[in-house]
């Protein structure tokens, strides 16, 4: 079976490198911009009422995937590729959270960008609370990894190498 998905526009970031990118959203306190193609942008109609979006984008510099990778939090041990959120996946495919800062036209505005610059987006969804809120979370091996060490050593793989090497 072959699937394709067509890119509805294009994020922009200040990250060009994978190196100084953070890993996730809520290390970032960047601002980018998601130019929406003029064929998809009568679709960000209703959107400006919600706070937070779910970016769905094509890691479009991932390396040959593999089924084991040291993730950036914990560089002791190797995990399955399922049980981190590295780019080097079977389907590269991303999932970021962004703060929707603005519309105008076909730019959507957004914050806490953790993407690198030029990355293909796929989709967007509403974060919507009373939907995608969960209570009694667990997340397994990151449940035991010092949250703090993450925090202070900037949060991006090359951060993260200088505090655990």
């Amino acid at each position: 079976m072959e699937i394709c998905y067509t890119p509805i526009g294009i994020i922009h970031s200040d990250f060009t490198d994978q190196e100084a990118t953070p890993i996730q959203g809520i290390f970032s306190s960047s601002d980018g911009y998601i130019e929406i193609f003029p064929e998809f942008s009568p679709g960000l109609r209703d959107l400006e009422g919600f706070s937070h979006l779910f970016l769905i984008y094509h890691f479009h510099r991932a390396q040959k995937w593999t089924s084991f990778c040291r993730p950036f939090v914990d560089l002791k041990s190797e995990k399955g590729i399922f049980a981190i959120r590295h780019f080097n996946r079977p389907n590269p495919i991303g999932l970021s959270i962004v703060n929707l800062v603005s519309i105008d036209g076909n730019i959507v505005r957004i914050s806490g960008v953790d993407v690198l610059d030029d990355t293909p987006l796929l989709d967007i969804k509403p974060y919507i609370s009373q939907f995608d809120h969960r209570e009694n979370v667990r997340s397994g091996w990151v449940d035991d990894q010092d949250m703090q060490k993450v925090w202070g050593s900037g949060a991006s793989p090359g951060g993260l190498k200088k505090v655990t090497d």
